[in-house]
């Protein structure tokens, strides 16, 4: 088991979270930097605090591990050559924490062997924990409330489902393949570990992302999460993302669903996918 590991990386998101929350309450000041996929994105100072907090306690309190942050130089080569590789993402949605409302998470992720197998997201300004480690079941807590166990929907009807999509990250491509599915409801919301949640605790049935540039630390903590929920998640053309691979982006886009639902999910997306020319890159996920 990983308890320690699991009680550690929550103990390190409750106090990024709180270091967070101090700058949310007052002017936040933006920055561009350029990402690992080579585009602007904004940044904050509490991104790079944030991260600084979490990477300095899993290395002292894991040293042979390696860590992997959105914030922080990539050692590829040192990350390659580890069995333990630690995956966070100070603030996921650092939009919505630009925009001060409330959309936004800390994520903390554990791959073994290039598979998700610990994941801790907080969201800070709902006071809302996930948590999860492999074959230990997933489970949320708000506040100081006892955890409760999450267990996703059994839904299959497409028509009676629920999907969530960006709030941040409108395109015409998704509205095609919502209208071409046909899901009774979509919500919006901010963040992939927030919208993997909402599957976890049955608000929605399925997420879909189609751009190329989400990275391993958006997916790494939320995947054992979703999974030990008894969900799924591949990218939109069904193949598995693992952690051990040089290429931190996820070039085939999310797929996260209750599990029941992801084959026939899968099955009707792809003549869509064709339709809006949007490509698999499953070469570049096997890289």
């Amino acid at each position: 088991m990983l308890e320690t590991e699991l009680q550690t990386a929550i103990s390190l998101a409750k106090k990024a979270s709180k270091r967070i929350l101090e700058y949310y309450d007052g002017q936040i000041i933006a920055e561009e930097k350029i990402g690992a996929d080579s585009f602007a994105e904004p940044v904050t100072a509490a991104d790079r605090e944030a991260s600084r907090i979490i990477v300095k306690g899993l290395t002292e309190a894991f040293p042979l591990d390696a860590v992997l942050s959105e914030e922080e130089t990539d050692d590829i080569a040192a990350r390659l050559k580890a069995e333990r590789v630690w995956i966070i993402d100070p603030i996921d949605g650092t939009t919505g924490f630009i925009k001060q409302d409330g959309d936004f998470a800390v994520q903390i992720g554990l791959a073994i062997s290039g598979e998700a197998v610990l994941g801790v997201v907080l969201l800070p300004f709902h006071n809302k924990l996930y948590y999860a480690q492999k074959g230990g079941g997933a489970w949320m807590r708000v506040g100081d409330s006892v955890p409760v166990s999450m267990t996703v929907s059994g839904a299959n009807d497409i028509s009676e489902m629920t999907i969530a999509i960006s709030k941040n990250h409108p395109s015409t491509r998704m509205r095609t393949v919502l209208d071409g599915l046909g899901f009774r409801q979509s919500v919006r919301r901010g963040s992939v570990g927030i919208k993997m949640g909402l599957i976890s605790e049955r608000e929605c049935d399925v997420y879909i992302h189609l751009s190329p540039r989400t990275k391993m630390w958006d997916t790494c903590g939320p995947q054992i999460i979703l999974e030990e929920s008894g969900g799924k998640l591949t990218d939109i053309y069904g193949y598995i993302y693992k952690y051990d691979r040089a290429e931190v982006q996820n070039f085939g886009g999310i797929a996260a669903s209750n599990g029941e639902s992801h084959e026939n999910i899968i099955k009707k997306l792809r003549p869509i996918l064709t339709e809006i020319g949007r490509p698999s890159f499953s070469a570049k996920l096997r890289g």
